[in-house]
């Protein structure tokens, strides 16, 4: 995603819904089976399911970001029960918190309502309801191995106990000498503390943001006790002095679970290395860079080059590392961006870009579980359905005569974007009118297995999907072929290629939409020739020398404009300004984000009725006549 049109509309409202509807800890009865009365002998019976936890956390919609102390209680509260998921979901589905909401979606009970009862997934399972974070603590208590208590003097050890949580099978809590506080509370309930992260009188054991990370990578990542194939970036506790700067949903905390299920590393640590971290001024110039390197070089060793490293989160720009508003940076948001992209890139790692305001994910530890299709196959267009629509001649040449419009429905490179706007963007009343290319990164299905199914499943009409930025993940192409000039490493372009393919084959994917190359250098032949291997039908990079090509059969077309941030009168008059023109090749390619079908249905009717040349098309049409017409021009 790119972040430079969109930051004023990203700083949405604080959450202020509040429904708690859910009390007490009856089980929901499991569907009666009907007694057949053929069984007359004994039998043992079978073992019961195991009962979900449904856990309702609304109510810390309605903190107040004016008081510290409520704030301390929903982070310490949100820390304690993501955790707490990682480890008792982690082979199974068992506790499913109700919490996050998103322009008045209850975004947690939507999708339980569509995906889990009565003949669904899960219907076999009784459900217990509870409203007391404690509760569900001490009804999973035989999963957990104790405390990992954190310093929130050295705001870094909050992370570093997410990822120790998840080795450890031990939930997170802040220390804090205070009556009554979680840590009190616990510990005086014979919660053992595993490991501390302080010193036990108190005190801080670490001096510095940077140290409790070297120390971890030292304890547990050279050790293999985290995985390689999986890591984290989200805000630690700093997020508690100006948290109320962004979507009170966005300490992220609830976005912990999956990661910590998978035995992920965690860090936030600033991209550059041209100034110390705005959280850690006191350090030297590039100290968090100089770390974070480090972090992704041992990760990198761990997998061996060969797999690619799927980093949740995304610079907590409002907060940190920038110079926007008074955070006190020097590099931009998209600096920001893509300053960390390439270094992801440099290392075979990838973000799942879980990026203000729509940054917030629960329970994906939970419907990791969810189970998928081996396939979700997508037709394409043949030729003789293009001559029979009047874009083909007789003899298969391209009608010049017209203008082929195409939209890059985005963007969707994070789990928690489509996690949060789907419920409503799918839900218009448009959807499936007018040709949209619904761009969804297909490595989102790892966090987002329900919603990446219920869209196939529920598709119609003109909905078709492509891949997004940069295909299975978002990291930049360039950053992959040698010279690397960060890493020094080998070139990745061969295991990205392989890392892509069976992501594509079982979405049916053949198009990667558009191709985010930030700083990195333009894509060269080789790597072109590597998307071609997964990507066959087309891909749409920033940068290329020449508007539009083909190589080995696959179609090339440089990205055009954004247009998205506006009414959709103003879009509509960009893309007819842009009509005006000329180009040998009438190719138009044009990105929106987190727009409606409806937003869409108005564009296309004003452009339309402007230009009666003009002609809006689905992905396949678009891509197989710039192939055709590119094949023409190869002949001439």
């Amino acid at each position: 995603m790119i972040l430079s049109w969109r930051l004023p509309a990203l700083l949405t409202a604080i959450l202020v819904s509040f429904s708690c509807g859910c009390s007490g800890t009856t089980p929901e009865p499991a569907p009666e089976t009907p007694d057949s009365g053929t069984d007359t002998h004994e039998t043992t019976p079978p073992e019961e399911p195991a009962s979900i936890v449904f856990l309702d956390l609304s109510r810390f919609r309605n903190t107040n970001p004016g008081s510290s102390a409520e704030m301390i209680t929903l982070w310490e509260t949100m820390h304690l029960i993501s955790t707490l998921q990682g480890i008792v979901n982690r082979e199974e589905p068992r506790l499913y918190i109700r919490y996050v909401e998103c322009e008045g979606v209850d975004v947690d009970q939507w999708w339980w309502d569509r995906i889990i009862g009565s003949g669904k997934w899960l219907s076999d399972k009784p459900v217990i309801r509870m409203t007391d974070p404690l509760e569900a603590l001490a009804y999973f208590k035989d999963s957990v191995n104790g405390l990992v208590v954190y310093d929130m003097a050295v705001p870094s050890t909050s992370l570093v106990a997410s990822m120790i949580a998840g080795v450890e099978d031990l939930v997170a809590v802040r220390y804090s000498a205070k009556a009554g506080s979680l840590y009190q509370t616990l510990t005086a309930a014979g919660y053992p503390v595993k490991v501390w992260l302080l010193n036990e009188n108190g005190t801080s054991r670490f001096t510095s943001k940077t140290e409790p990370y070297r120390w971890a990578i030292d304890n547990y990542l050279k050790k293999g006790k985290c995985t390689g194939k999986y890591a984290a970036y989200y805000p630690d506790c700093y997020w508690l002095r100006n948290g109320a700067l962004v979507t009170l949903n966005h300490h992220q905390l609830t976005n912990h679970d999956f990661f910590v299920s998978k035995k992920a590393f965690f860090f936030d640590l600033s991209p550059w290395g041209d100034e110390s971290a705005t959280d850690a001024r006191t350090e030297p110039v590039g100290a968090d860079r100089a770390i974070l390197q480090e972090i992704l070089a041992e990760i990198y060793s761990i997998n061996g080059g060969k797999t690619f490293c799927h980093v949740g989160g995304f610079p907590c720009w409002a907060i940190k590392y920038t110079n926007y508003q008074k955070v006190g940076g020097s590099h931009s948001p998209v600096d920001t961006e893509w300053e960390y992209a390439r270094l992801l890139s440099s290392y075979n790692a990838f973000k799942d870009a879980d990026a203000i305001a729509y940054g917030a994910l629960a329970n994906a530890s939970f419907w990791q579980h969810f189970p998928l299709k081996e396939e979700y196959p997508q037709e394409w267009v043949t030729r003789d359905e293009l001559k029979q629509r009047g874009y083909l001649d007789r003899n298969g040449k391209v009608n010049r005569n017209l203008k082929y419009i195409l939209f890059y429905v985005g963007d969707y490179d994070a789990a928690a974007w489509i996690y949060q706007k789907m419920p409503k963007l799918w839900e218009d009343p448009a959807r499936g009118t007018v040709p949209l290319m619904w761009c969804i990164n297909p490595n989102l299905a790892r966090r987002a297995p329900m919603v990446m199914d219920y869209l196939r499943r529920s598709a119609f009409g003109a909905d078709y999907f492509a891949a997004g930025d940069n295909g299975a993940g978002y990291l930049n192409p360039g950053e992959l072929e040698t010279p690397r000039k960060i890493s020094g490493l080998p070139s990745g372009v061969e295991a990205w290629a392989e890392h892509n393919k069976p992501f594509y084959k079982q979405w049916g994917l053949s198009v990667t939409g558009f191709i985010i190359d930030g700083y990195s250098s333009m894509m060269s032949e080789n790597l072109l020739k590597a998307y071609a291997t997964f990507s066959p039908n087309g891909i749409v990079p920033q940068k290329t020398h020449t508007r539009a090509f083909l190589v080995d059969g696959m179609p090339v077309m440089r990205s055009g404009k954004d247009i998205g941030d506006g009414t959709p009168d103003e879009a509509a008059q960009v893309v007819l300004d842009n009509l005006s023109q000329h180009p040998s090749i009438p190719f138009y390619w044009y990105r929106t984000i987190l727009q409606t079908p409806s937003w869409h249905a108005r564009v296309r009717e004003k452009i339309e009725s402007a230009n009666a040349n003009a002609v809006w098309l689905d992905a396949p049409s678009y891509f197989e006549l710039l192939r055709c017409l590119l094949e023409e021009n190869a002949g001439q």
